[in-house]
């Protein structure tokens, strides 16, 4: 079985001193790629070291909704000239997070749209972060008309009507621990409404550590757990799941295995 984390974020304080720790461990429980997130410049910093030091590591840079308030025109510079860097495999994460941030929506929508001008100039696929921002997420994406590079929904913990609109866009979604929690049947039903060359997998470590070891510090090889649910709620074998991701991924973010 191999395993494609991607999404998490290696480079966050609480991973990145052991890195090669938890790169083994993945390695170990068949996550044999992933993909470290970026969402400021230190971090965007962060996850291009990380990808230029292990063979099996990718980037996707960008800024998040949280840090949007700090994106400006020197940060913009940089952001284009590093996403054509060797690696770099997507923009991101971006977006829309309207849960207790300091960033103003307006400026969030703003810096959100002008990431995935950036991204459609340079043929990259975007990472979308969405948090109690639906409406306004699908609204941006669809009039930005994202079908020529396409992208993924991280950590998609949306219904399966919400699912549908985001797929009719030509998106990805990404399932991460969220998926495994017993309570959110929404997107239990929503993973079984994915068809499976629609379907992506992901840590978001160090957060949302997936059953059984909810309340953790998550990291890239509890992938395989988040597998296994996604496996059950399709009443298939792991390896089925294992083995549509891991292409799905290397399709979208243009990797050759």
């Amino acid at each position: 079985m191999k395993i494609f984390d991607s999404h998490t974020h290696l480079n966050d304080d609480p991973l990145y001193p052991e890195a090669d720790h938890y790169n083994r461990h993945a390695n170990q429980l068949g996550v044999v790629k992933l993909a470290n997130v970026g969402s400021n410049q230190v971090l965007n910093d962060r996850s291009l070291a990380l990808a230029a030091q292990y063979d099996n590591m990718y980037s996707i840079i960008g800024w998040h909704p949280e840090d949007s308030i700090h994106f400006h025109d020197d940060q913009e510079a940089l952001l284009i000239e590093q996403l054509q860097r060797p690696k770099v495999i997507a923009l991101g994460e971006i977006g829309l997070d309207y849960y207790q941030t300091t960033s103003p929506r307006a400026v969030q929508k703003r810096v959100f749209a002008k990431q995935i001008d950036i991204a459609k100039q340079l043929h990259l696929p975007i990472s979308v972060h969405n948090r109690d921002a639906f409406t306004d997420t699908y609204a941006i994406l669809k009039d930005m008309d994202v079908r020529d590079i396409r992208g993924v929904m991280h950590s998609f913990n949306g219904d399966s009507e919400w699912l549908k609109k985001f797929l009719d866009l030509g998106m990805l979604v990404s399932y991460s621990g969220v998926a495994s929690f017993k309570k959110t049947k929404e997107v239990h039903e929503a993973v079984v409404n994915t068809p499976f060359d629609s379907m992506l997998v992901e840590t978001d470590a160090p957060y949302l550590a997936p059953e059984p070891l909810r309340g953790r510090q998550n990291e890239p090889a509890y992938t395989l757990y988040t597998v296994e649910a996604l496996a059950r709620f399709c009443d298939v074998n792991p390896d089925v799941i294992a083995a549509n991701t891991y292409r799905n991924a290397l399709k979208l973010f243009g990797i050759e295995d």
